[in-house]
């Protein structure tokens, strides 16, 4: 892998495990069975994923007949923009597998843990009204407006979603709100070609870069704009998109 510094934007594997992170719906594809919605889905270190379906659903009584073997799976997850976008979809996430049942004694234990990281309240139906799979990897596949890129289960471990993830919600909101005038200094380093007669908003933000999406007329163009150097912390994250916006504004994000 490129030395973090000669990176603009964050590896394939990086790209999943941040959708991933990200993606409030996700549907379990099982061969001859419609697909059903799971509640909970969280991406472990490990290389496999772990999943909560309905309790009474036909996937779920389909994985506890398959046994030890399990069952070839897809999981496709969606990572939608926590803003108001004519299109909010940012990328989609296809795991291929194979999905096998949780024993019933080791589900609130699997739940417990993964609420240490995940503490989606989700978990908590967990052995009442929803049961816990959990699906062996093999690849995966995420795509964007910049294309569609694959990683294997080896590539899945090695890496971690952006050190940023579970902020960045909150960042993109809070520009889009109170923040037009960044935004519009953000929008600057655009062709002009693009900006004209175009809503532009803050689509992503990691510490490699911001990314914005342009609503022209006709289509949507997601651009991104990579920082310098790639951001570690808060602070230098900061000074990254103070450097962007050309924007002299000290302090964290949350003071932009």
């Amino acid at each position: 892998m490129p030395p973090a510094a000669s990176l603009v934007a964050p590896t394939t594997a990086e790209r999943v495990h941040s959708a991933c992170a990200h993606a409030d719906t996700a549907m379990l594809a099982l061969p001859g069975l419609d697909p059903v919605p799971t509640s909970v889905h969280f991406l472990r270190q490990c290389g496999d994923l772990v999943m909560a379906v309905p309790m009474n659903s036909t996937a779920a009584g389909l994985i506890l007949g398959c046994g030890a073997s399990g069952s070839p799976a897809v999981l496709e997850l969606t990572d939608q923009a926590p803003l108001q976008l004519r299109e909010p979809v940012r990328a989609l996430v296809w795991l291929r597998g194979w999905v096998h049942n949780v024993p019933t004694h080791a589900q609130r234990a699997l739940a417990t843990a993964v609420a240490t990281d995940h503490p989606h309240p989700a978990l908590l139906d967990i052995g009442h009204t929803t049961t816990m799979l959990r699906l062996v990897i093999d690849s995966a596949v995420v795509a964007d407006t910049s294309g569609a890129d694959a990683v294997d289960r080896d590539q899945l471990r090695d890496a971690r979603p952006d050190p940023f993830c579970a902020l960045e919600g909150a960042w993109l909101q809070h520009l889009q709100a109170d923040h037009a005038d960044v935004v519009e200094r953000l929008a600057r380093r655009l062709p002009p070609t693009l900006r004209r007669g175009a809503l532009i908003h803050p689509l992503a933000i990691d510490r490699y870069g911001v990314t914005l999406r342009v609503e022209a007329v006709d289509t949507d163009h997601d651009i991104r704009i990579p920082f310098p150097v790639p951001a570690n912390d808060l602070e230098s994250l900061s000074r990254a998109v103070q450097t962007l916006a050309g924007n002299p504004f000290t302090g964290g994000l949350n003071r932009i």
